[in-house]
């Protein structure tokens, strides 16, 4: 969030219990206008409870939230401004899809000509113009949610809330929809806050992601920043596939730190102000393989490898343990028992905490 940026969505030391349950516990955070942030987190970590936080359907045991700078802490859902799109659809089977839209235009009692005004507008906006008068049984999954996500657009909320709107629909139609979700949450500027369990997900279409665990923030970063330096132990092995290992720092400078692993040496920020014993992340694509052992590689034997299209899966015994590798080159697929040398690319390599 930039300096500059207002602050849409505000919690401070929010907390929701459970009777002994502490789903939420102490979570702070703020979604500057127009910013996309997702919550992403293992089954039960917190992340559609702070959602339901937020869109005033559970009400916080303890803290504060504000929404556009409005405390709204104790207020019901209907009066905080907001909409949600749920991961059913939720529509109303009976209705058409123009009527599923205006429905709640009509229940806020606008005038017909600016329901039929701003419900075709919604639907032209999510790509479905001309689809008025089907009925939702008439439409693609990826259709319905599309129309769902008209429904919550037409109120012009202040907060517009997913809570994991893709997971009945299929990968290749996920994709495309995130696609979907993403550019139109940026053309019309709206500020949104997205739930998900999938990495990848939350990965291309956030501007920030906040990483839960056990009902606490672990970490919030940009994608980028969450993949290529993850706080800790945690937050590599949930945002993508990483490989943890031992290896030891042998040198601080400047902020900087020295690693050995093996043979291999590296230069990496620094996550902790002495020497010694260090976890390091090491991303798939970071594990660069050669076919020639020398004295500066770590040694590998391939124990599996997989075809997959874009790449080449392999999984190596070293003497760091079992690694997981990707490979770009499809030409040259090394069978298993295959002995190469592994030296680190210069990104997906990170220290972290255990």
């Amino acid at each position: 969030m930039t300096a500059l940026a207002r602050t849409a969505v505000s919690f401070a030391n929010v907390s929701k219990l459970f009777g002994e349950v502490r789903a939420v516990d102490d979570v702070s955070f703020e979604v500057a206008e127009g910013e996309l942030v997702t919550f992403l987190g293992p089954s039960g970590c917190g992340k559609t409870t702070t959602l339901r936080l937020v869109a005033g359907l559970e009400l916080a045991s303890a803290g504060r939230i504000t929404i556009a700078g409005r405390d709204v802490t104790a207020l019901s859902a209907s009066e905080r401004d907001v909409a949600m799109v749920f991961q059913s659809y939720a529509l109303f089977p009976h209705m058409t899809v123009f009527e599923n839209v205006a429905y709640g235009l009509q229940m806020s009692g606008v005038k017909k000509a600016e329901v039929t005004a701003r419900a075709e507008a919604a639907l032209a906006t999510v790509g479905l113009p001309g689809y008025g008068a089907r009925l939702p049984s008439e439409l693609s999954g990826g259709q319905q949610q599309r129309v769902a996500v008209a429904r919550a657009v037409v109120l012009e909320p202040r907060v517009l809330l997913f809570d994991e709107p893709l997971s009945n629909l299929d990968a290749k139609l996920r994709r495309k929809v995130r696609e979907d979700i993403r550019e139109l949450q940026q053309r019309l500027g709206l500020t949104a806050v997205y739930v998900t369990h999938d990495q990848e997900e939350a990965l291309a279409i956030s501007d920030r992601i906040v990483v839960m665990r056990e009902g606490k923030i672990a970490q919030v970063g940009a994608p980028r920043d969450l993949y290529e330096r993850p706080a800790d132990r945690f937050v590599a092995d949930f945002i993508g596939d990483a490989n943890l290992v031992e290896a030891e720092v042998v040198a601080l400078a400047d902020g900087m730190a020295e690693v050995a692993l093996g043979p291999l040496r590296c230069r990496l920020p620094a996550t902790n102000t002495y020497a010694g014993p260090a976890l390091l992340a090491l991303r798939p694509e970071a594990l660069v393989l050669h076919d020639a052992l020398t004295p500066d590689r770590l040694a590998a034997r391939v124990v599996r490898a997989s075809y997959l299209g874009s790449h080449v899966a392999y999984v190596l015994a070293t003497p760091a343990g079992e690694l997981f590798a990707v490979d770009g080159n499809v030409d040259q697929l090394r069978p298993a028992g295959s002995e190469l040398g592994l030296t680190l690319a210069r990104h997906g390599v990170a220290l972290v905490a255990g």
